[in-house]
């Protein structure tokens, strides 16, 4: 019967799984062949194979670590910032949240729009000629800093991320806080835990799969941040803004150089591999002790 149960499960699985081979394995396919070739619009249904020229390209490419190290500071920096500010708003506004709940939906509204229409949006709202926020900031004080150039533009991004995806950590971290049952911060206040000391011994730890979960989705979400930092400034003066995303399109679009496009893809891909192979294995770990 076990056995019986075991082969009708697989015989229902099989379409699903045959349709995610046939979605996701024929274009992993064609850009493992693609990142191995010289190929460009002239020539990209007739790639030529030339090896892993196009990898060692990527590697000895400074631009390609200075986008790799632009990515991965941005999203540490906004994932960290993202989670700190929704857990300290998830906890002191559980009780508003509890007394009105429809408050939560307007809060969630940063998220509703278009990420390339936040970026053109702050780029009129700071720009230095046209922009309202340098004009009444020169009005008031008579100066103000250049938003988008090399010295603030990193700030300026990472705070314009902050504000957009901040309701999302709030989202998920309010609904962990939510969840936590009555009766075990009852049963810690009986035993003399209040205020900080209950946050720190009990909720926090009941959080913490949620807190994690929140970090990793906003990492990265924000590594892969291409519409709005790319309406907003672009690759930025010398290059001081280009994400790993912005640097594979420009090596697609604007050099014509496929190959090398997809190779950096597939670097990028086969490091996502490498750390979720490391989050699962210490979480195996906690799991198994």
């Amino acid at each position: 019967m076990e056995r019986q149960t075991i082969f009708e499960g697989r015989v229902l699985l099989a379409p699903l799984t045959a349709f995610l081979i046939a979605l996701l394995g024929f274009p992993l396919v064609v850009d493992l062949v693609y990142s191995v070739s010289r190929v460009g619009f002239e020539n990209i249904r007739a790639p030529e194979i030339t090896g892993l020229g196009n990898y060692a390209k990527a590697l000895a490419d400074p631009e390609f670590w200075g986008a790799a190290w632009f990515s991965l500071r941005f999203g540490l920096i906004v994932a960290s910032i993202q989670v700190v500010v929704g857990l300290i708003l998830a906890i002191f506004l559980a009780p508003l949240f509890a007394a009105r709940p429809w408050l939560i939906a307007l809060l969630m509204l940063p998220m509703m729009v278009a990420p390339a229409l936040v970026g053109l949006m702050y780029r009129l709202i700071l720009h230095e000629f046209v922009g309202a926020v340098p004009y009444y900031l020169l009005e008031w004080y008579g100066d103000f800093p250049a938003f988008l150039g090399r010295q603030w533009v990193f700030t300026t991004l990472v705070v314009i991320e902050t504000l957009q995806w901040t309701p999302f950590a709030l989202l998920i971290l309010h609904s962990a806080y939510a969840a936590i049952s009555p009766d075990v911060r009852e049963a810690a206040s009986l035993d003399g835990a209040t205020g900080l000391r209950l946050f720190l011994n009990v909720d926090l730890p009941l959080m913490l799969p949620a807190i994690g979960i929140t970090a990793f989705i906003r990492f990265i979400d924000s590594f892969r941040v291409f519409d709005n930092l790319y309406t907003l400034v672009g690759s930025g003066a010398g290059g001081s803004t280009t994400s790993m995303s912005i640097y594979i399109y420009q090596a697609f679009f604007k050099v014509g150089d496929i190959g090398l496009a997809v190779a950096a893809s597939m670097l990028l891909l086969a490091a996502s591999f490498v750390v979720l192979w490391i989050i699962n294995h210490f979480t195996a770990r906690k799991v198994a002790t």
